[in-house]
C-alpha cells in the first residue's frame, strides 16, 4: 500500500506530507482546489509523462517522493531485482521524482537512478489509476480482447503464448514465400547478371595473396638493370683486393706477433676472423643472387597484365583477391537458389501451409478458451452491476473471427490472424428485460458507463495485484441509490487493495475509512494548495458542505453525522 506521498512545489502545491492508511480514502474539496494535483503527482511517481508546466511558479523544481509497504510475494520484487536494484521486501521500497522548469526530470527507486521506461515498469505494478473519463475505453471495441485476455490469463495465457510462437514461425515463412513470388522477373535479371560474374571471376583463377607476389615480381623485373649493376659492384668490392684481400692481410700481420701478447691480440684476431667468414659467406650470396637477377621484359609484361586483370575484379567486386572469392561464394548460393525457385517456392508453400494449419488449430483453441472465460466474466460483471442498481442489466462477450476477404480459408470464413489471434471481443449489453444486446456505446448513459468499468475494475483488482487504486470522479453521472452503491462498492473493493477516490458525493465521502481535505488558499499573495487529514469532526462539517453548499445549518450537520452513522453501520 501508499504509505506516505510528499510534494514540493507541484502547480499550486508549494509543501504537503501526508500519511495514508489501509482500507478505502476520499479526497474531497471545492472544484479547483486541486484534488487532480495528487493524482497527478502518483502519476508522475508511476511512470507518466512530465512537463515544465507543471513547476510551482518562481521554483526551479518540482518534487514527489512516495513510499510503499508490499508483501513479499508482489511482483514488483522480481522487477526490480531484474533491474538491477537493490531492494528488500522487509523494507519500504522508495520512489522519488523530480522535474525542472528546463522541462528535464529524474527518478530515483530506492535511491538508485532509474529511467522513464524503468520506472513506468515498476509504476503500473503499483498504481493504477482511472479517470472521471477512463470510462469512454469501454466503447472502444479493439481495447475489449485485452480486457478479456486480461481477465482470463490464467486460461488464455498459456493457449496465447503458444499461438504467438506458432504466429512468428508464420509470419515468416509467409515472408519468404512473398518475397520469393514478388522477385520473379527481378530474379532472372539477377540470375544472369550472377551468371556473368561467376564466369568471370572463375576464368581468373584467383589464388589467396596472389597480388601481394605479383606486385614484389613487378618490383624486381621492373628494376633488374639496376639491382645488377648494383650487386655485382657490390660482390667485386667485397671479393677484389679492396675487401677480403686487406682484411686476410689484416689477419696475416696479426698471426706475426700474437705470439708476444697473445692473451691480448688473440682475441681481436679471433673478432677480425670471424668477421671474414662473414664477408667472404656474404660475397657468395651476392654472387648467387646475381646469377638469379632475370631480364625478361615479356614476363614483366605478364605479371602487370594479371596485376591490371586482378585490380579490375577488385573495383567490381572487392578490395582484395579475398572479398572477391567470399563475392563469389555468396553469388554462387544464391545463383543456385534463383535456378531452383520454383521448386524452392514449392517447398515453402508447403511449409507455410503446414504452418498455417498448426497456427489455426491453435487459433482455434484459443477461442475456445477466451469463450469459456467471457461467459465467467459476462456472469461477474452481472453480479457486480446487481450490487450497483443494475440488476436487470445483461451483458455478453461477442467473439467473433476477423474476417479479411484477402485472408484464409477456415471453417467456411476468410479470416486473417494477427498477434492476438483470429479474434475480435465486444461487450454487449441490454440495461432492461426483453431488449436485445447492443454494443455499450448505443446503450449505455454516462452513469450507467461509471458503474459497468467499475465492476470490471473490482474484478480486475483480484487478477492484477496493483495494490493502490484511483478513481477520479468515478461516480460522475449518478446519484442517489446508483451513487450509494458506487460507495459500497468501492468499499468493499478496498478490502482487497487500497482505494482512493476523488468525489463530490455525500454518498461516497461518508463510505471511506479516512477522508482527506483538499483545500485552496491565498497567502501573502500566492495561491497554495493543502490537504488534511479529517477528524470525525471535521468528516462531518466537509459532509454537511457537501450536502449543503456554502452555508452550513445545523440540519445540514445533523444529516451529515447520521450519513456517517449510517455508513458504520453499513461497514459494520
Amino acid at each position: 500500500m501508499l504509505v506516505t506521498l510528499s510534494i514540493r512545489n507541484l502547480a499550486v502545491v508549494e509543501a504537503v506530507d501526508v500519511h495514508f492508511f489501509k482500507g478505502f480514502h476520499v479526497l474531497s474539496g471545492e472544484t479547483g482546489a486541486g484534488k487532480s494535483i495528487i493524482i497527478d503527482a502518483l502519476g508522475l511517481i508511476a511512470g507518466g509523462r512530465g512537463s515544465a508546466d507543471l513547476v510551482r511558479y518562481g521554483c526551479d523544481k518540482a518534487e514527489m517522493e512516495a513510499l510503499f509497504e508490499l508483501p513479499a510475494n508482489h511482483p514488483v520484487w522480481s522487477t526490480l531485482e531484474q533491474q538491477g536494484i537493490k531492494a528488500n521486501a522487509e523494507e519500504h521500497l522508495l520512489i522519488r521524482r523530480e522535474l525542472t522548469v528546463q522541462g528535464k526530470s529524474s527518478s530515483r527507486i530506492n535511491g538508485q537512478m532509474v529511467n522513464l521506461t524503468m520506472l513506468r515498469e515498476v509504476g503500473e505494478q503499483l498504481v493504477n489509476i482511472h479517470g472521471q473519463h477512463e470510462h469512454q475505453s469501454l466503447l472502444r471495441a479493439d481495447r475489449h480482447l485485452a480486457l478479456l485476455d486480461t481477465f482470463g490469463d490464467t486460461v488464455i495465457g498459456p493457449v496465447k503464448a503458444l499461438y504467438r510462437e506458432r504466429y512468428n514461425a508464420f509470419v515468416k515463412a509467409e515472408k519468404e514465400v512473398r518475397e520469393l513470388q514478388s522477385s520473379s522477373q527481378k530474379a532472372y535479371q539477377l540470375l544472369d547478371m550472377y551468371r556473368f560474374q561467376l564466369e568471370e571471376i572463375a576464368a581468373a583463377e584467383l589464388k589467396l595473396g596472389e597480388d601481394e607476389l605479383l606486385a614484389e615480381e613487378r618490383v624486381k623485373l621492373s628494376h633488374s638493370e639496376k639491382m645488377m649493376d648494383g650487386i655485382s659492384g657490390a660482390y667485386e668490392l667485397l671479393n677484389g683486393r679492396g675487401g677480403l684481400d686487406v682484411i686476410n692481410d689484416v689477419l696475416s700481420r696479426l698471426n706475426d706477433v700474437q705470439n708476444y701478447d697473445s692473451k691480448s691480440l688473440q682475441p681481436i684476431a679471433e673478432q677480425i676472423q670471424s668477421a671474414f667468414y662473414q664477408l667472404e659467406d656474404a660475397a657468395f650470396q651476392l654472387r648467387s643472387y646475381r646469377e638469379d637477377i632475370e631480364f625478361n621484359p615479356g614476363k614483366l609484361y605478364e605479371v602487370e597484365q594479371r596485376l591490371n586483370q586482378i585490380t579490375g575484379l577488385q573495383r567490381k567486386y572487392g578490395d582484395s583477391i579475398e572479398q572477391i572469392l567470399e563475392y563469389y561464394s555468396r553469388i554462387e548460393q544464391e545463383t543456385d537458389l534463383l535456378e531452383n525457385k520454383d521448386e524452392r517456392l514449392e517447398q515453402l508453400i508447403a511449409n507455410r501451409d503446414q504452418l498455417l494449419a498448426d497456427l489455426l488449430e491453435i487459433a482455434e483453441e484459443l477461442t475456445e478458451a477466451r469463450e469459456i472465460c467471457a461467459e465467467e466474466l459476462a456472469e461477474q460483471v452481472e453480479q457486480e452491476l446487481k450490487d450497483l442498481q443494475m440488476e436487470r442489466t445483461s451483458l455478453k462477450v461477442r467473439i467473433d473471427a476477423i474476417e479479411d476477404p484477402r485472408g484464409y480459408e477456415y471453417k467456411g470464413l476468410r479470416v486473417r490472424p494477427t498477434k492476438q489471434g483470429i479474434d475480435n471481443a465486444e461487450f454487449l449489453i441490454s440495461p432492461n428485460p426483453g431488449e436485445p444486446l447492443r454494443p455499450l456505446g448505443k446503450i449505455a448513459s454516462g452513469g450507467e458507463l461509471s458503474r459497468i468499468m467499475l465492476a470490471m475494475k473490482s474484478i480486475f483488482a483480484r487478477h492484477d495485484q496493483i495494490p493502490v487504486l484511483i478513481f477520479d470522479e468515478v461516480d460522475t453521472g449518478v446519484s442517489g441509490r446508483a451513487a450509494q452503491s458506487i460507495a459500497e462498492k468501492l468499499y468493499r473493493l478496498s478490502s482487497v487493495c487500497q482505494v482512493f477516490s476523488i468525489t463530490h458525493l455525500p454518498q461516497v465521502a461518508c463510505m471511506a475509512d479516512h477522508q482527506y481535505l483538499i483545500e485552496k488558499n491565498v497567502y501573502d499573495g500566492r495561491t497554495m494548495t493543502q490537504i488534511e487529514g479529517l477528524t470525525e469532526e471535521g468528516r462531518v462539517k466537509e459532509l454537511a458542505r457537501m450536502l449543503g453548499g456554502v452555508e452550513i445549518t445545523e440540519k445540514t450537520l445533523h444529516h451529515a453525522q447520521e450519513m456517517l452513522n449510517l455508513a458504520e453501520g453499513k461497514k459494520a
